[in-house]
């Protein structure tokens, strides 16, 4: 390649040199540190690992997908690009991307939970069950049926309000089941 006097810097030379010096009249050149041996390959190494392995090949990514556009789960996606889901699968970082249906799971009440925290603390699983002002009604009789126990009327009512609650903690999980359609 010829150098023409456009490729060269000002004042003749084709690069400018490095001050040391900082302008002092005693600058001299330095010599080019030598290089320092490296490692050198083992001879007893199997082929294809460590100095005479092949080069590097990069991995291969394919072309991304327009977004909105499905692609099937779990398949690699270049960096940045939104990863597609299959239909009914569960989004695995909480809110689906925009463009994906959002998909509500409903748990069902389990009804014999409702009756052993009511056995325990009547109205407990009215509460749980979702109807809490029920279950604080519960809840309230039964302790005015401890207070009244001392004058002896209120051993019935402490008895009723108990089965009543036990009663009422299976029928409304069996009710809330039923109002958003799960089969129980």
């Amino acid at each position: 390649m010829s150098t023409n006097s456009s490729d060269q810097w000002p004042g003749g030379d084709s690069e400018p040199q490095p001050s040391y010096g900082h302008g002092q009249a005693n600058e001299q050149a330095r010599p080019a540190p030598e290089p320092e041996p490296g490692p050198q390959p083992d001879a007893g190494a199997p082929a294809g690992i460590g100095y005479g392995a092949a080069p590097y090949q990069p991995q291969q990514f394919p072309q991304p997908t327009p977004y909105g556009q499905a692609q099937a789960y779990g398949q690699p996606q270049p960096y940045g690009q939104p990863q597609g889901f299959a239909a009914g699968q569960p989004y695995p970082y909480g809110q689906p991307p925009a463009g994906y249906p959002v998909q509500q799971v409903v748990t069902p009440k389990n009804a014999a939970i409702g009756v052993v925290l009511s056995f325990f603390i009547p109205g407990l699983g009215t509460m749980v069950n979702g109807n809490v002002g029920r279950g604080v009604l519960i809840l309230a009789l039964y302790v005015v049926g401890w207070v009244l126990s001392f004058l002896l009327i209120g051993i019935p009512l402490l008895i009723g309000v108990w089965i009543w609650g036990l009663v009422d903690a299976y029928t409304s999980a069996q009710r809330w089941n039923q109002q958003h359609g799960i089969i129980s």
